[in-house]
C-alpha cells in the first residue's frame, strides 16, 4: 500500500514532438519561447542555481531554480507556486525533462517528483497534460493560442 501512495505523487509523461531536441530544449530555457506554450511572462536563467520563474497571471507564478542544464539532452529544475494558493511552495518539487532524438523529432519525457499530496499530484497532472499538448503544437512552429489559464482581456 505504501509504495502505491508514493507512486501517486510522481507524474511521468512522454510526448513526441515534431522538432529537434535542440529546438524543444529552447522552449524550456528561452523566456520568449516558454510563454508560447506556458505562462504570460518568464524569467529563466538556465544554469545551475539560476532562476526559473513563470507567471501564469499577475497574481499566480511558479518559481524555483535550475539544478542541471545539459543541452539538448536533459534539464532539471525545482518548481513550486508563489503565495499560498497551492500546497507546493517555490522550489519544493523537482521537474526532470529529457529530450531524446527519434525519427521525426524528439521524445520528451517529463518526471515531476516530490508532490506533497494526492490532490497536488492530480492538479499538476492536469496542468502538465494541458501544457505538454500546447508544447507539441508550439515547438514545431504552430500557434497553440493564448494560455488558457491567463487572465482574459476585457
Amino acid at each position: 500500500m505504501e509504495a502505491r501512495t508514493s507512486q501517486a505523487l510522481v507524474i511521468e509523461r512522454e510526448v513526441q514532438i515534431e522538432a529537434s531536441p535542440e529546438t524543444v530544449f529552447e522552449f524550456f530555457t528561452d523566456p520568449a519561447k516558454m510563454v508560447r506554450w506556458m505562462g504570460t511572462q518568464a524569467t529563466l536563467d538556465p544554469r545551475p542555481g539560476g532562476v526559473f520563474r513563470v507567471e501564469m497571471s499577475p497574481q499566480v507564478a511558479t518559481s524555483g531554480a535550475f539544478v542541471e542544464v545539459d543541452p539538448p539532452n536533459r534539464l532539471v529544475y525545482t518548481f513550486g507556486w508563489e503565495g499560498d494558493a497551492f500546497s507546493t511552495t517555490p522550489g519544493s518539487t523537482t521537474v526532470e525533462v529529457t529530450f531524446t532524438q527519434v525519427d521525426g523529432g524528439t521524445l520528451l519525457r517529463l518526471v515531476h517528483t516530490d508532490l506533497p499530496t494526492r490532490e497536488s499530484a492530480e492538479a499538476h497532472t492536469h496542468g502538465w497534460d494541458q501544457y505538454l499538448a500546447r508544447l507539441v503544437i508550439a515547438a514545431p512552429g504552430g500557434d497553440p493560442g493564448p494560455d488558457p489559464n491567463a487572465p482574459k482581456e476585457d
